[in-house]
């Protein structure tokens, strides 16, 4: 494998997050994800709780990296035409044109994805696979990068529509977003009473800045010992008595897909390239496992008697299966 020899942007990612702090307090680390699905081309599903600074902080990455920024509020009455576009009768030629819809941008920020119906989730989630949106008889590649970052409330589940797990696997990550530390937030009031605070920032990296720092992770290695590591964490979350995994296997229902043994070679390698490495360490596919496997993980009702959580098997799993088993 070709190994990394210079970090051309490793300044200007440094300088990203730098830009982005003018903004944004205390999510380094959701910022960090967002960044691994950027480069690595895999869409990030946010949960948290409203006021957490979610649409700011993608909205501000948008104007950091200048990539056209379009955000979508997912309502039950919402249409797969008010996502992709549609074919309107124009008077003045007699024919009918094409309306392109919001999902033509680099940056969709699909605020409460839960709130629409299957229709539109699905429109949705065929673009981001498919990286393509057909309107009439005309199909319509989309730009690159294209990212979707999605959003779910978990505090209001009436009226909503859960995301079938099928779906939810087509998410590289999902990115739990949670409260600021108290400096943090005492760092955010005293910012965001001041009304008279309107920090422009600076654009740091363009799209084709993009493309090379994805050829450059793409050049990071990974030793054949970590490439079956991931392996076996897949499996282990798939048939837990191989591992002796005795009351992990007692509430795992599925474990996860092909596409989480994928995703976490990608996000592993991202983050070693941050960390101005050539080479992936156990600890970067440890760090970003949970926020691989989290959403594609099923538990049974078992669990949910006994107050077990996703985050809470992975953890187990991560501690119990052996590198180089």
């Amino acid at each position: 494998m070709q190994a990394i020899t210079s970090f051309t942007y490793h300044t200007k990612i440094r300088d990203v997050f730098s830009e982005m702090s003018q903004v944004v307090v205390g999510q380094d680390r959701l910022l960090n994800r967002l960044l691994i699905g950027l480069f690595t081309g895999g869409h990030i599903l946010l949960e948290g709780v409203p006021g957490l600074a979610k649409t700011l902080t993608i909205n501000t990455l948008a104007k950091v990296l200048e990539l056209d920024f379009q955000r979508i509020q997912f309502t039950p009455d919402l249409l797969p035409a008010d996502l992709i576009g549609t074919m309107i009768f124009n008077q003045k030629t007699s024919e009918f044109e094409v309306k392109q819809g919001p999902i033509f941008a680099n940056l969709i920020l699909a605020d409460e994805v839960n709130r629409s119906p299957a229709k539109v989730q699905a429109a949705l989630l065929e673009a981001m696979q498919e990286k393509q949106v057909t309107i009439g008889e005309e199909t319509f590649v989309l730009d690159r990068p294209f990212l979707v970052l999605a959003t779910q409330n978990p505090v209001e589940q009436e009226g909503t529509y859960p995301l079938p797990e099928a779906q939810v696997d087509r998410f590289m990550m999902k990115v739990f977003v949670d409260y600021l530390s108290r400096e943090d937030e005492l760092a955010v009031m005293r910012r965001m009473s001041n009304m008279n605070f309107d920090y422009e920032v600076q654009p740091v990296l363009g799209k084709d800045d993009l493309v090379a720092i994805r050829d450059e992770i793409n050049g990071i290695t990974i030793s054949e010992t970590l490439e079956k590591y991931i392996i076996e964490l897949v499996f282990a979350t798939r048939k837990p008595m191989d591992y002796n995994l005795r009351d992990e296997a007692r509430y795992i229902q599925y474990g996860v897909s092909p596409r989480a043994s994928i995703n976490l070679n990608l996000a592993a390698k991202a983050l070693a390239y941050f960390d101005r490495r050539d080479y992936v360490l156990p600890e970067d596919i440890k760090e970003v496992a949970p926020d691989v496997f989290n959403h594609r993980i099923m538990l049974n009702y078992e669990a949910e008697a006994d107050g077990v959580t996703t985050l809470q098997v992975i953890e187990s799993i991560l501690r119990k299966v052996a590198i180089g088993r």
